[in-house]
């Protein structure tokens, strides 16, 4: 385990300017044929506007990061992604829009009267899309947790338009974790309002390009609705798990609480942080859904309380759902670790912060999809490769019990990859993640979730960023291919590098490395 007494991890989460021309970088190590592509990243670049910081790392300003693939040679280039968020911070020299842990005080140059009436026009919700990128249909969206969407150009990095969600769909936000299938179709989740004003959560499906050239997301429906637990406290939920023929919906402990969110917003000087609370007693809950038609399945899957921001897989396998997340114990949110405050102190302070915080593990989950009430108390999983339990209760309830596949203390496998083209909703072997050392990336692994095997690339005051799988053309296994990932090196002559390794091993392929620093990025693809 590498220790960080340098605090190198604080160049992350500082300010950098945006790239008028793209960059050269310094190769060493042979880039592989096939990447023609770009790796497209997103992540903050923006950490305060004149002398007003922003306190939490989802609150900096969108910005998008590309390495361009060509004849083996590599370019780096960026863009502040001109969200209304960013224009109008630029423009007035200070936080207009609030953000996750950052709230925006009202505009000084109103007097009491104006003020008084813009409580009443609601809260402007932040469009700053810093989490991550995808396409639907042929365009591509940079994307935060909010109803907002913007349409980014990603050869020029730049901005189109922002979409609102709301105005196609009923629902409140939309995930930055969309699955999308091979036809380009894709499916997201979000809370909104249910049946007698009770809070759910919707799936939305958006269809492929369209034959006449259409906005596909015109044509976006709900196809299934999931209940609320808490009437007016929906759960926060990052992603969920889709298999084949079946969507999984995990509902944690972690709550919104809306009434807050209405009424003290405006008023009180609240953020979005300000409105999460924990239910100590639900537990987490499971829930599952056939796919076509969309169907919810009423039946009651509970397990003991987790925070869960990313599903890594999930499978269906003789009559069960085999279900892999990153959990983290307990029912504290773990953004409460994540103020920039903590992640830029000394490493002394940021292991003593973390000490406190739930503990992270790797879990396998087993749904049976065939309940029956006269089987009450004895496991019902029967899959052979499997520790993982499901008991039903006297209530007709189903307790379920992880397999835990890694755990280690402090040391989170997150932000999870896989050859998601090949087997993404199918039985896989590896999982692909980046290694969180009390909340700082300081590694890339590889698990196995057959035989619990691991891989780790590290270097000293190296830290990585999530890894993305890239198949090789021909590939037969499932490993065949590259993972990339953007190291930050701030010791470094070069203080950052896009780093390619190959998958089977995590053994270095190739680096490039560039002549200035670049920031956190959360998640992203690559595009060929």
């Amino acid at each position: 385990l590498f220790e960080h007494p340098a605090g190198g991890y604080r160049k992350l989460f500082e300010t950098c300017e945006e790239l008028s021309e793209t960059l050269p970088t310094t190769v060493t190590g042979r880039i592989p044929s096939f990447l023609k592509g770009s790796l497209l990243r997103l992540g903050p670049g923006l950490f305060e506007v004149g002398d007003e910081p922003f306190y939490h790392l989802f609150d900096g300003q969108a910005l998008m990061h590309k390495f361009d693939f060509k004849n083996g040679q590599v370019t780096y280039f960026r863009k502040f992604i001109r969200t209304d968020a960013y224009v109008r911070a630029i423009t007035e020299k200070r936080v207009v829009i609030t953000e996750f842990g950052t709230f925006a005080y009202p505009d000084p140059c109103k007097n009491i009267f104006s003020r008084f009436f813009t409580y009443f026009q609601g809260v402007e919700v932040t469009d700053n899309c810093l989490v991550n990128v995808y396409p639907i249909g042929e365009d591509y969206y940079a994307v935060t947790e909010t109803n907002y969407i913007t349409k980014v150009n990603t050869d020029t990095l730049e901005t189109l338009k922002k979409v609102d969600m709301c105005s196609y769909v009923n629902i409140n936000g939309v995930t930055a974790h969309p699955h999308i299938e091979r036809d380009g179709t894709v499916y997201n989740i979000g809370n909104c309002m249910g049946k007698g004003a009770s809070l759910a959560y919707n799936i939305v499906r958006i269809p492929p390009t369209q034959k006449d050239k259409s906005d596909p997301i015109d044509k976006s429906k709900v196809v299934v609705q999931f209940p609320s637990y808490q009437r007016f406290k929906p759960s926060y939920v990052h992603s969920f798990g889709k298999t084949d023929n079946y969507f999984v919906f995990v509902e944690t402990p972690v709550k919104i609480n809306l009434l807050k969110f209405l009424s003290a917003w405006s008023i009180r000087g609240c953020n979005y942080m300000d409105c999460f609370e924990s239910n100590e007693s639900q537990g987490t809950l499971f829930h599952i859904a056939k796919k076509d038609p969309g169907e919810y399945i009423d039946l009651k899957f509970k397990g003991a309380p987790i925070g869960m921001f990313h599903h890594i897989n999930a499978f269906e396998d003789q009559g069960f759902i085999v279900v892999d997340l990153c959990a983290w114990k307990g029912f504290e949110f773990v953004y409460n670790y994540l103020w920039l405050a903590n992640l830029r102190a000394n490493w002394d302070e940021v292991k003593k912060a973390a000490m406190l915080a739930p503990q992270p593990e790797v879990r396998r989950y087993v749904i049976p999809l065939d309940v029956h009430k006269e089987e009450q108390g004895k496991n019902l999983v029967s899959l052979p490769y499997t520790t993982a339990t499901a008991t039903m209760y006297a209530d007709g309830s189903t307790w379920l019990e992880p397999e835990v596949l890694f755990s280690s203390p402090h040391q989170a496998f997150e932000f999870p990859q896989i050859n998601y083209k090949r087997y993404g909703g199918k039985n896989y072997t590896y999982a692909y993640a980046l290694g969180l050392n009390h909340f700082i990336p300081d590694r890339i692994c590889k698990l196995n979730v057959k035989t619990k095997e691991t891989w780790v690339w590290q270097e000293p005051d190296s830290y990585p960023s999530e890894p993305l799988f890239v198949q090789t053309p021909d590939a037969v296994d499932e490993d065949d291919g590259v993972l990339l990932t953007i190291v930050a090196a701030p010791g470094a002559q070069r203080p950052a590098y896009l780093l390619i390794l190959n998958a089977k091993d995590l053994s270095e392929v190739a680096r490039a490395e560039v002549e200035c620093t670049i920031p956190v990025t959360f998640h992203g693809m690559y595009k060929p």
